[in-house]
C-alpha cells in the first residue's frame, strides 16, 4: 500500500499517468498503448525490446539512464553492431514464433547479441503476427541484444488499427521506405532461418541458450537424469501473453476436452494486461483453460520473475516444469535450485502439461482418452487478433492532473518497503588500497543470482531491506556453496550479506570476482546498488552484461574486466586487491590490480575498462545522481 501511495502521489506531482496494480505488465501495456513504429523508447527493463514487435527502437536501461532521459539529460550508448536474422519460408502447424527466438539463442548463446542489435527481415517475415515478432523482440534480451526490430508491415498495421492507433498505422504506411532495411544494407552478421522447416523448440535447463527440438527432448533428458515427469505447466508473461498465444493454447485444451482429458500437470495462467484478460474471458479462452485444470493468475508477471508461492514440491527436490517465459535461471521461477525449468512456446507447455512428460512429442504421440481411444491433437490454431475487437476490462489508468506542483509525494517514514536514498561518498581521489574480496563467484552469476527477485520485490523501494539478498544466490568458489562465504577478520563462515555488513561496519572496502557475462538477464538496478551499499568498490571479471555494466558505473563502482581472462585463476578468496592509477583515469587507459596473497607474495595484472569521460566523472563523484546534483549548483 505504501509503495502505491508512493507511485501514484510521484505521477501525480509530476505530470506522469499510473497504471494501477492489475493493470498488467508493462510490456504489454506498451505495445498496446505506446509502441509505435520508428519510435525509440528507453525502459527500465530488460524486455523493454519487446516493443521491437511494432517496429520500435526499446531498449533495456537501468532506472539511472532512465533518470537521466527524465531530468533531459542526453542518453548514450556505444554504437551497436547489427545481426541480421534473415527469414524464409513460413510457419505453419506447432512451429510458433517462440520457436524462432529460441533457435536463435541457440546459435547465439547468452552472449552472442552482445553490443548488437538484431533486426529481423526477409520474406518470411510476413508470415508471423505482430504480437509474434514482439515474443521474438521481448526474448532477444537472452542473447544479450541491445534491442531487435522488426520492419513495418500489414501485420503490425491491423494490430495498431485493432488498438485504436489507426492514425498512426496510416502515418506508418505512408513513410514505410523508411520502416524496412535499407537496400544494400550492411549487416555485421548474418544468421539464415528457414521457418518452413524450423521445429518446434524446448530450451533449458537452468539456461535459456541451450536448444533442443521438442522432438529430442525426452531422451536428452533421460541420458542426462533430467526428470521426465512435467509437474507443472505455465503459460503467459511479457514474452507469450497474446490474444493469439492465448487462443492457441485453448485450441488444444479444447481438443483434450473433447476426449474426456485434463492436464496431468499443474497448469497456471498469466494474462499480460487486463485487456487480455477481459477478452479471453469474453471468447471463452479462459474458461477452456480451466477446465483442462488451468488456473487463471492476475495480470503481473508471476512466476516468471518469483512471485510463485509453490507447495507441490519441496526446496531441494528435483523436478520439471515447463514455461512460456523468457528466462530459466536456477531458482528463478520458484526459489528451488533444484527445479529443472524449460522454456518454450505455450503450445508446447499446454501439450506437455497435458500429457504430463518431457517424452511426449505432440507432432508423433498418442494420448489416450478414458475410454482407452488413442488419439493425436491436432496442430493448435488461433486467431490472431479477436474478431470483436479487444475489451478493454477494467479502467485501470489514473490520469495526470492538470496541475500537481502543489502535491506532496507519499513516502510513508515507518514504511519497509521505501527508504529515501542517502547519496553515496566520493572518491577521495587515491588509489583503492587492499580492497578485500568478498566472493570469488563460480559459473553463471546473472543479476538474480546478485540481487534475487521473488519476495525480495517488496523491498525494491527499501535499499537497506534488498540489500540482505546481495549476491545469496552466487556459487562461491572456495566452497562450491551459496551464501556461504569467509569472513575474512573473523575467520566464520556467514551469508554473504552478512559479511558484506561486517566488512562495512568495521571501514574494509571490498571487491567481487566473477566470470563471464556477469550481470546478464534482468537490468536490475539493485544488483548495482546493493554492492554500492554494503561498501563495494569494484567488479573485476571475465566479462559484463551490457545493462548491469552501465549500472555498476552509475552507482559509482567500478566494472573492471581481466586483460587476460586467465587471471581470473591468480585471485585466491582470502586476496586483497588494490586498485592503481586511478588518479590518471582516463577513457581507453588500463588500470592496475596488485594481488596480494595472505602468504605475503603478491604479482601485478592489467584491467580493462570502458568508462568514457562522463562515466568518470560520475565515479569521481561517487555516483551519476551525485554527479547531477553537482551540475545543478
Amino acid at each position: 500500500f505504501h509503495v502505491y501511495k508512493f507511485l501514484a502521489s510521484a505521477g501525480a506531482k509530476y505530470g506522469v499517468g499510473f497504471w494501477k496494480p492489475g493493470s498488467g505488465i508493462i510490456h504489454q501495456i506498451i505495445l498496446e498503448n505506446y509502441a509505435y513504429p520508428g519510435v525509440m523508447l528507453i525502459g527500465t527493463d530488460s524486455h523493454t525490446p519487446n516493443g521491437g514487435g511494432l517496429g520500435s527502437i526499446c531498449i533495456g536501461v537501468g532506472g539511472a539512464d532512465a533518470v537521466d532521459v527524465m531530468a533531459g539529460i542526453p542518453w548514450e550508448l556505444k554504437c551497436p553492431n547489427v545481426i541480421g536474422v534473415k527469414l524464409t519460408g513460413t510457419l505453419s502447424g506447432w512451429t510458433s514464433p517462440k520457436d524462432v527466438i529460441l533457435k536463435v539463442a541457440g546459435i547465439l548463446t547468452v552472449k552472442g547479441g552482445t553490443g548488437a542489435i538484431v533486426e529481423y527481415h526477409g520474406p518470411g517475415v510476413d508470415s508471423i503476427s505482430c504480437t509474434g515478432m514482439a515474443t521474438i523482440c521481448n526474448m532477444g534480451a537472452e542473447i544479450g541484444a541491445t534491442t531487435s526490430v522488426f520492419p513495418y508491415n500489414h501485420r503490425m498495421r491491423t494490430y495498431l488499427e485493432k488498438t485504436g492507433r489507426g492514425e498512426i498505422a496510416a502515418v506508418a504506411n505512408e513513410n514505410q521506405d523508411l520502416l524496412v532495411p535499407d537496400s544494400g544494407c550492411h549487416y555485421d552478421q548474418i544468421i539464415e532461418i528457414n521457418l518452413s522447416e524450423l521445429k518446434p523448440h524446448i530450451n533449458g535447463p537452468f539456461t535459456p541458450d541451450l536448444a533442443h527440438p521438442v522432438s529430442d527432448i525426452g531422451s536428452v533428458a533421460e541420458k542426462n537424469g533430467w526428470p521426465l515427469e512435467v509437474k507443472v505447466g505455465l503459460i503467459g508473461s511479457c514474452t507469450n501473453s497474446s490474444y493469439e498465444d492465448m487462443g492457441r493454447a485453448a485450441s488444444l485444451a479444447k481438443q483434450a476436452l473433447d476426449k474426456g482429458l485434463k492436464c496431468k500437470a499443474q497448469f497456471t495462467v498469466t494474462p499480460g494486461s487486463e485487456q487480455i484478460r477481459a477478452t479471453i474471458e469474453r471468447d471463452g479462452y479462459a474458461k477452456l483453460l480451466r477446465d483442462v485444470g488451468g488456473v487463471v493468475l492476475a495480470n503481473a508477471c508471476g512466476p516468471c520473475i518469483g512471485q510463485w508461492d509453490r507447495r507441490d514440491v519441496k526446496k531441494g527436490e528435483k523436478n520439471t516444469i515447463v514455461t512460456s517465459f523468457n528466462r530459466n535461471f536456477t531458482a528463478r521461477n520458484d526459489a528451488n535450485p533444484a527445479t529443472h525449468a524449460f522454456v518454450t512456446s505455450p503450445e508446447i507447455v499446454t501439450a506437455l502439461a497435458i500429457a504430463g512428460t518431457l517424452k511426449f512429442n505432440p507432432e508423433t504421440d498418442f494420448l489416450t482418452a478414458p475410454n482407452g481411444e488413442k488419439f493425436k491433437l491436432e496442430p493448435p490454431t488461433g486467431d490472431e487478433l479477436p474478431a470483436r475487437d479487444f475489451d478493454p476490462g477494467q479502467d485501470t489508468y489514473q490520469h495526470p492532473p492538470a496541475d500537481g506542483s502543489g502535491l506532496r509525494v507519499d513516502v510513508n517514514p515507518q514504511s519497509n518497503r521505501l527508504q529515501l536514498l542517502e547519496p553515496f561518498d566520493k572518491w577521495n581521489g587515491k588509489d583503492l588500497e587492499d580492497l578485500q574480496v568478498l566472493i570469488k563467484v563460480k559459473g553463471k552469476c546473472t543479476t538474480d543470482h546478485i540481487s534475487a527477485a521473488g519476495p525480495w520485490l517488496k523491498f525494491r523501494g527499501h535499499l537497506d531491506n534488498i540489500s540482505n539478498n546481495l549476491l545469496i544466490g552466487a556459487v562461491n568458489i572456495e566452497n562450491d556453496a551459496v551464501n556461504k562465504i569467509r569472513n575474512i577478520l573473523t575467520g566464520e563462515f556467514g551469508g554473504v550479506p552478512d559479511v558484506a555488513r561486517y566488512y562495512k561496519k568495521h571501514n574494509v572496502s571490498w571487491v567481487v570476482v566473477g566470470d563471464e557475462n556477469y550481470g546478464e538477464g534482468s537490468s536490475r538496478e539493485h544488483a548495482a546498488l546493493e554492492p554500492r551499499h554494503l561498501g563495494g568498490r569494484a567488479i573485476i571479471v571475465k566479462s559484463f552484461a551490457r545493462i548491469h555494466e552501465t549500472n555498476l558505473k552509475k552507482q559509482g563502482l567500478l566494472p573492471l574486466t581481466f586483460s587476460n581472462p586467465a587471471d581470473y585463476d591468480k585471485i585466491r578468496p582470502d586476496d586483497k586487491i588494490s586498485i592503481v592509477g586511478l588518479k590518471s583515469f582516463a577513457p581507453g587507459k588500463p588500470l592496475e590490480a596488485i594481488i596480494k596473497h595472505s602468504d605475503g607474495s603478491s604479482e601485478t595484472i592489467e584491467l580493462n575498462h570502458t568508462f568514457n569521460e562522463t562515466q568518470i566523472e560520475w565515479f569521481q563523484a561517487g555516483s551519476a545522481l551525485n554527479k547531477m546534483k553537482e551540475l545543478q549548483k
